[in-house]
C-alpha cells in the first residue's frame, strides 16, 4: 500500500482518520468520534491524498462517499490497524475489571448455547465493561475427513474473524494452541408424550421421522453412518441450519433429532421436550477451545480463552 519512498511520511494516525471516514461517511462525525475538528480531519485528509495519489472521498450533500481507490484500501488498512491494536494490546497490561475490550468467539451455534451462560456470568462478575460478539463457525461441507472438515475455522482464527474458536476436533494444527473444555455425547430429542418414548426400540427410531440440524441441508450424517454399520437407514423428514430452531421444530411435530447432550440439558425443557438415550451407540466427541499461538501471547485474549474453561 505505501511504498519505501513515501513511508518516511506516513502516520499511523492518517490511517485511523481514513477508517473512521470510511465507516462513518462523514467529515464532521468522524471528526467526533476521533475528539478531532472537522478542519482536523479534512488536513489529515489532504496529507492522505498526496501520499496515496487519490481523492479517496468525492463529497455529496450527505457527506462524503470513497472512491475506487479507497474501497480497495479498506481491506487491507482494517488488517494494518488491527495488527497494530493486536501488538499494542500485547504489550499493555491488562486489567479485566475496568478492559473496555471485545472479544470475538467462534463455535457451532449448539456449543455457544452452552458455553454462553456461564461465560456471561464469569464475565458480568470479573469483567463488566468487556465485550463478546459471537460467530459461527461451520465443518466445511462434503468433507467429514477429520483432518479437514474444520479447516474453515482454522482460517477463520488466522484471519483474526474470531479471536478463539470452540470447535468439536482433536485434529489441532500444531501452530495452534487447544484445550479441551468438556467432552460431549448425543441424546434424542422429543417432544414430552411423544410415543416413541413409550417403545424406544431401534426398530421404531428407524420408523420415526427425523430431524438433522445442517447448514448445507444435507441430510446424511453421524447418525446415518452409525445405522448403515447396522444395516439400518432412517427417514430425514426436515434439514434446518441451527439447534435452536430444530428445538423449535420439534416442540411443535412428531419429528425427532440427535443432539449434542449439554445443550439438550440446558435448552430442551425449555421447550417441552425430553432427551432419550439413543438405541444405538452413537459418536463421543471432545470440545476444544483453540487460538493461534502467537494470539496468546497477548494477556488479555489469554484471559478470554482461560474464561472459557
Amino acid at each position: 500500500m505505501l511504498n519505501e519512498i513515501d513511508l518516511s511520511r506516513a502516520d499511523l494516525n492518517l490511517l485511523v482518520l481514513f477508517e473512521a471516514v470510511l465507516e462513518e461517511r462523514h467529515v464532521g462525525r468522524a471528526a467526533a468520534r476521533l475528539n478531532l475538528t472537522p478542519s482536523a480531519v479534512s488536513h489529515g485528509l489532504g496529507r492522505l491524498r498526496r501520499l496515496l495519489g487519490d481523492p479517496l472521498f468525492l463529497r455529496t450533500p450527505r457527506g462524503v462517499v470513497p472512491t475506487a481507490r479507497a474501497a480497495e484500501l479498506a481491506t487491507p488498512v482494517a488488517d494494518v490497524l488491527a495488527r497494530v491494536r493486536q501488538v499494542i494490546a500485547t504489550a499493555q497490561p491488562f486489567d479485566p475489571a475496568t478492559s473496555r475490550r471485545r472479544f470475538t468467539l467462534g463455535a457451532p451455534d449448539g456449543v455457544s448455547a452452552v458455553l454462553l451462560p456461564r461465560l456471561l456470568a464469569g464475565l458480568g462478575r470479573s469483567a463488566p465493561g468487556v465485550g463478546i460478539g459471537l460467530r459461527q463457525v461451520l465443518p466445511l461441507a462434503g468433507d467429514m475427513a477429520p483432518e479437514r472438515v474444520w479447516r474453515s475455522a482454522f482460517a477463520e482464527i488466522e484471519a483474526r474473524a474470531v479471536d478463539v474458536a470452540v470447535i468439536p476436533s482433536d485434529h489441532i494444527p500444531a501452530r495452534f494452541h487447544a484445550r479441551c473444555l468438556y467432552e460431549e455425547d448425543f441424546v434424542l430429542v422429543l417432544r414430552a408424550g411423544h410415543p416413541y418414548a413409550a417403545d424406544p426400540t431401534l426398530d421404531r427410531y428407524c420408523q420415526a421421522r427425523h430431524l438433522v440440524v445442517s447448514f448445507e441441508g444435507d441430510p446424511h450424517g453421524f447418525v446415518d453412518e452409525a445405522l448403515i454399520r447396522q444395516g439400518r437407514a432412517r427417514s430425514v423428514a426436515l434439514t434446518v441450519p441451527s439447534f435452536m430452531l430444530a428445538l423449535a421444530v420439534l416442540a411443535e411435530t412428531d419429528m425427532i433429532a440427535a443432539m449434542p447432550r449439554r445443550f439438550v440439558a440446558r435448552h430442551a425443557a425449555g421447550f417441552g421436550l425430553v432427551g432419550l438415550e439413543p438405541p444405538l451407540r452413537l459418536p463421543r466427541f471432545r470440545l476444544n477451545a483453540v487460538a493461534t499461538r502467537g494470539a496468546m501471547l497477548d494477556l488479555g485474549l489469554a484471559w478470554f480463552f482461560g474464561m472459557l474453561e
